[in-house]
């Protein structure tokens, strides 16, 4: 199955209107609506454990199952912050998940308790980040109105993934990229240091402005310098749309064209 291939989705939002407040911003980000089936709950509330959950992924052959907020979904009479409860819970989901290939994602709010770890910031039993195979903490980016970083805090299946930016304006969802921004920097409202791809990008303009080309090397080198790391400079690079060329073995990138 190529990731690119149109996938279903169920949706389960305790906060949030579908009819007022969910489908408009689905369609803003060009979702196909068709694609992506709610559980009613207007008889009965639904649960993590709920065979429903199960009853819907086989109808829909959905391969995303999104709870959003973890508390809305625990069922009356279980305790989040009991680890053995939580741990019942989130096994039944964890064999949902392997038995049908579908990727489920739980929604949660940090609390307010300031300077600890973002693994101790969730609501509730530790148990819903010790089982979880990838945590990504979303916030927003301190000094930027508009943008929202997203950086991974656990990763058990491959190494961890670059932090994340996206933009969220009247025009909808705007994907930014790599962006340079730490979890701690999110969690504690603090602005990040100069965004490393603007950074990289205003490298090659200046560096453009008095070479036609350049050995890469030289400007890994200079990049290195300024803290800005190769990939971030590759990525700027294609942004750009650099070229570059072998010449006599040694590796040259053209600026002519920025």
């Amino acid at each position: 199955m190529k990731l690119t291939e149109p996938l279903n989705v169920i949706y389960q939002s305790a906060e949030d209107g579908l009819a007022d407040t969910v489908k408009p911003r689905l369609e803003m980000a060009g979702a196909d609506c068709e694609r992506i089936a709610v559980i009613d709950e207007s008889i009965k509330s639904l649960s993590m454990i709920d065979e429903r959950l199960e009853e819907a992924v086989i109808r829909t052959k959905a391969k995303l199952l999104i709870l959003d907020p973890i508390q809305a979904y625990l069922g009356g009479g279980m305790d989040m912050n009991r680890a053995n409860e939580a741990r019942d819970m989130t096994k039944k989901l964890a064999a949902l998940a392997e038995k049908y290939q579908c990727a489920i994602v739980l929604v949660g709010h940090m609390n307010k308790a300031a300077g600890n770890k973002a693994a101790y910031r969730g609501m509730g039993s530790i148990d819903f980040f010790a089982v979880a195979r990838s945590v990504l903490l979303v916030g927003r980016v301190e000094g930027e109105e508009n943008i929202r970083a997203v950086v991974q805090i656990k990763n058990n299946l491959a190494a961890f993934g670059h932090p994340k930016a996206f933009a969220l304006s009247e025009d909808g969802f705007k994907r930014i990229g790599d962006y340079e921004i730490t979890a701690d920097e999110v969690l504690g409202g603090i602005a990040p240091k100069a965004n490393k791809m603007e950074q990289a990008k205003r490298l090659l303009r200046e560096l453009a402005e008095t070479n036609n080309a350049m050995q890469s090397n030289e400007i890994f080198s200079l990049a290195d310098e300024q803290g800005i790391s190769k990939r971030t400079l590759e990525n700027a690079k294609k942004e750009l749309g650099v070229r570059a060329k072998r010449i006599n073995n040694t590796w040259y990138w053209e600026l002519d064209k920025i």
